[in-house]
């Protein structure tokens, strides 16, 4: 009853928002070494959810895997041009950018099976770490000049490890957005991937800041949720978001769809708590 009345003021409350359109485009890292934790849902449903909120958004997938391309409907078989040309042939963005359909401010950088090789062709090239960083603001650079729209939002969504293409994914941002699971173990992959995150800050990207905590596949009955939320949001007070992301049939199902889960079930209670998420987002000072 609690979550039905919850859902209710939620929908209420999101009712017709616009959302703020960002002083410049704002380049986030959605990013845990702990697997399993939501984090490509999260990206995914994050940029549908901006881009349905009238905002420009743009998705890398930067992960082997390729979840992320799935999730958007995208074709992302070995012959498609993806981040795999773009980070080891330097291939521009707009050659491989697909189109959301269905969502017209939505587009994505698809990732197929080939990135997996980058890992280890990328080890030996000058400036390595910088190759994503460098092909976004050629991007930025190329749209302006085109006179297209601005983008809002880009969103790169990388791998479970800290491998070269995490190391490119975090260079490349200004801001790392952390999906936690609300699980005991999630706090220790956090101390983690902090640790990791601080190194990278020293040496290759000083800008780097950890903007957004979000819980995840949260399930409000349990106390063991409670206390996880609690203790994070006692040791990051300013990171940690008020919207918490439920534990639902209908995220984990949508991307079987090629959907997001947004597009899957309007209605449904993740759907909601994406578009909170994304509007709190867009509302909370830009470190």
């Amino acid at each position: 009853m609690r979550e039905l009345q919850r859902d209710h003021a939620r929908r209420r409350a999101l009712e017709g928002v616009e959302f703020a359109v960002p002083e410049r485009t704002r380049v986030l890292t959605v990013a845990n070494q702990k697997g399993g934790v939501g984090k490509t849902s999260t990206a995914v449903n994050l940029a549908a959810a901006l881009a349905m909120g009238g905002l420009q958004v743009l998705v890398i997938d930067a992960d082997p895997q390729g979840n992320a391309s799935t999730a958007l409907g995208l074709e992302h078989h070995a012959e498609v041009p993806s981040m795999y040309e773009v980070l080891v042939d330097s291939s521009p963005l707009a050659e491989v950018i697909q189109d959301v359909e269905g969502m017209p401010t939505l587009q994505c950088a698809p990732a197929t099976i080939n990135l997996s090789g980058a890992e280890i062709e990328l080890v030996s090239m000058v400036a390595r770490e910088n190759r994503l960083r460098n092909a976004i603001r050629e991007h930025l650079t190329w749209r302006e000049e085109q006179g297209l729209r601005r983008l809002d939002y880009v969103i790169i969504d990388c791998p479970p490890s800290l491998g070269l293409l995490t190391v490119n994914a975090l260079v490349a941002a200004r801001e790392v957005f952390i999906p936690i699971q609300a699980e005991y173990y999630a706090l220790e992959g956090l101390t983690l991937l902090l640790n990791n995150i601080e190194l990278i800050r020293q040496h290759l990207n000083p800008e780097l800041t950890v903007s957004s905590i979000l819980l995840t596949m949260y399930d409000a009955r349990t106390r063991l949720a409670a206390q996880v939320a609690q203790d994070v949001r006692d040791h990051f007070p300013e990171q940690t978001m008020t919207s918490t992301i439920p534990r639902s049939v209908r995220i984990s199902e949508a991307p079987s769809y090629g959907q997001t889960v947004l597009t899957y079930d309007p209605g449904s209670s993740g759907a909601l708590a994406y578009r909170a998420a994304a509007h709190e987002l867009t509302v909370r000072p830009v470190p």
